[in-house]
C-alpha cells in the first residue's frame, strides 16, 4: 500500500487546526448537495480593507418609510443584485455585504462604511463563515463580540438573525457556533433571532447545489422574508433599557462607644447581676450591700 507523502499529511494536520470545528471529513459524514438554482455571480469591487468582494447598497431616502440596514456576507448578494426582492411594505432596505467575510471582515467593513444617516434598525446577519475562518468556537465567539459592539457604538438599535444551515457541513459545529453566537448576543443586551428550524434539511430545493448558498427561487425568498419579518418586529419593540449601575450599600458610620457617669442619690435598686441569687443595694455615700436569697 502506497504511504502518504508529507506534503499531504502535513495538510492533514494543517486541517485539523484551522478548523476543529467545521471540518466535512468527519467519519461517516457525507456532504449533501442541493437542488435549486442559484444565478451566476456578478463581479463587485474589491475592498481595500479585507482583499475581498464588497457593496454598500442604500436605498432612496424616504418619509413614510422605516430604513433598515443588513449587514451580512454572501447570503445577501441575491438581494443586492436584484435577483431576489425584498417583500413591499413600509420598510426600505440598505445592504452591507462581503462576499466570504468573517466576523473580524465585517467588523472592519462596517467601522469604515460611508452611511449618511442613521438607520431605524440594523440587522446583522450571523456571519457563518466563521465556521472556518476561526480556530475554534471561543475564538469565533470573540471576533463575533467584537462585531456587535461595533455596530451598537455607531447605531443604537441592532439585533442578530441566524445564519441559514448548510447541507455541505455538519450540523454540530454550526449548532456549537450558533449558541456562541447567541451566549455573546445575550452577554450584549442584542436579540439573536433563530431561523434555523425554518429551513428544513430535507428540503433540499432550498439550497442551491453547493449545498451551502440559499437557491434563488426558494431558498432566498423564505430568508428575504425572515429578514422583513424580523426587522418589523424589532422596530416595534422598544430601545433595550440599560440598567443604571448599581453601588455596593454604605456601610453605617462607625459609633465609637463612650463611658457614662450616673449620680444615684439615695437608695436605688440596681438591675439583676449574672447571677440570679444575689442582690446588690447601693446606700448613701456609695456603700454597697450585697443580700442573698
Amino acid at each position: 500500500m502506497p504511504r502518504a507523502s508529507r506534503a499531504s499529511a502535513a495538510a492533514k494536520v494543517r486541517r485539523r487546526t484551522i478548523l476543529p470545528m467545521a471540518t466535512t471529513l468527519a467519519r461517516g459524514f457525507l456532504p449533501v448537495r442541493g437542488t435549486g438554482a442559484r444565478h451566476r455571480v456578478k463581479p463587485w469591487p474589491v475592498s481595500a480593507l479585507t482583499g475581498k468582494f464588497h457593496r454598500l447598497d442604500l436605498p432612496p431616502e424616504s418619509p413614510v418609510k422605516q430604513f433598515v440596514l443588513f449587514v451580512g456576507d454572501s447570503h445577501l448578494r441575491a438581494l443586492v443584485d436584484r435577483y431576489v426582492r425584498m417583500p413591499d411594505g413600509c420598510l426600505s432596505f440598505g445592504f452591507l455585504s462581503t462576499p466570504g467575510a468573517s466576523a473580524a471582515e465585517l467588523r472592519t467593513e462596517l467601522l469604515n462604511a460611508d452611511i449618511p444617516r442613521t438607520p431605524d434598525i440594523v440587522c446583522l446577519l450571523a456571519p457563518s463563515n466563521n465556521l472556518t475562518a476561526t480556530p475554534g468556537i471561543e475564538a469565533a465567539g470573540v471576533a463575533f463580540d467584537g462585531l456587535l459592539r461595533a455596530a451598537r457604538s455607531r447605531w443604537p438599535k441592532v439585533f442578530v438573525l441566524d445564519f441559514p444551515p448548510r447541507l455541505a457541513s455538519e450540523l454540530a459545529p454550526q449548532q456549537f457556533l450558533r449558541e456562541e453566537f447567541r451566549r455573546v448576543a445575550a452577554k450584549n443586551g442584542v436579540e439573536y433571532c433563530v431561523t434555523a428550524d425554518r429551513f428544513p434539511l430535507d428540503s433540499r430545493a432550498l439550497w442551491s447545489r453547493d449545498g451551502i448558498h440559499l437557491s434563488d427561487d426558494l431558498g432566498m425568498p423564505l430568508l428575504a422574508k425572515l429578514l422583513w419579518h424580523f426587522s418589523f418586529r424589532q422596530l416595534q419593540s422598544p430601545l433595550p433599557v440599560t440598567p443604571p449601575p448599581v453601588s455596593p450599600p454604605k456601610s453605617p458610620p462607625t459609633v465609637r462607644p463612650f463611658a457614662t457617669t450616673v449620680v444615684v442619690k439615695g437608695e436605688v435598686s440596681r438591675p439583676r447581676t449574672l447571677d440570679p441569687f444575689k442582690e446588690t443595694v447601693v446606700g448613701r455615700r456609695g456603700k454597697v450591700k450585697v443580700i442573698q436569697f
